[in-house]
């Protein structure tokens, strides 16, 4: 071997170790690089569930809060007295125009809602008649009211409606309202009460 061939070799041995040293170096920076992403996307699909039950729940409040305001807004619905609300009052009502208001005042007194039922059934068909009925009501007269009429009282049920008949006769109203008191809660209460004819 020459003396030139001889530092060739050695440059050689030296070459390949630099090589191998810093094939080592970016071996080691791209495993590195691969651990962290790695890890990036372990915590990123471990964030997802968090996130979506976050939407969940966000979705789920909004959901109750719509209901709880519809719940309000039909319990805030002042149902009409049948027998003395005015044209213009029942004009309010969806799907009541000039002829059905003369309708609604042509048969008073009203005395039971049947007799609202069948009359006004006339003009509409059932689906109608149940729509003004959530608007619309017939005084509740303790001791002849049918269980059709009875059954107007929030909460009131034809079991409930048959035991209330089963209790008469009422002295008064007050004690028709002590009956109820076992049925109805006290906001059902305080409409079913706002429903009874005059004594």
């Amino acid at each position: 071997m020459t003396g030139r061939q001889g530092m060739l070799g050695v440059k050689g041995m030296f070459g390949v170790k630099r090589m191998t040293a810093l094939t080592l170096v970016a071996a080691t920076v791209w495993l590195t690089a691969c651990g962290a992403s790695s890890t990036a996307s372990t915590n990123t699909a471990a964030q997802q569930p968090t996130a979506a039950a976050t939407t969940a729940g966000s979705t789920s409040t909004g959901t109750t809060a719509v209901s709880e305001s519809s719940a309000a807004t039909t319990a805030a619905v002042a149902k009409l007295n049948l027998n003395t609300a005015t044209g213009e009052q029942f004009a309010t009502i969806p799907n009541v125009g000039s002829r059905m208001v003369r309708e609604f005042q042509e048969y008073r007194p009203y005395t039971t809602i049947l007799q609202f039922r069948k009359e006004i059934g006339k003009y509409v068909d059932e689906a109608q008649v149940a729509a003004y009925e959530q608007y619309v009501y017939v005084p509740v007269v303790a001791n002849t009211a049918d269980s059709e009429t009875l059954q107007q009282l929030p909460g009131v049920s034809a079991a409930i409606a048959d035991q209330l008949i089963a209790g008469r006769p009422y002295a008064s109203n007050d004690a028709f309202v002590t009956a109820l008191k076992s049925h109805l809660t006290a906001d059902q209460l305080t409409v079913a009460e706002s429903y009874l004819a005059s004594e």
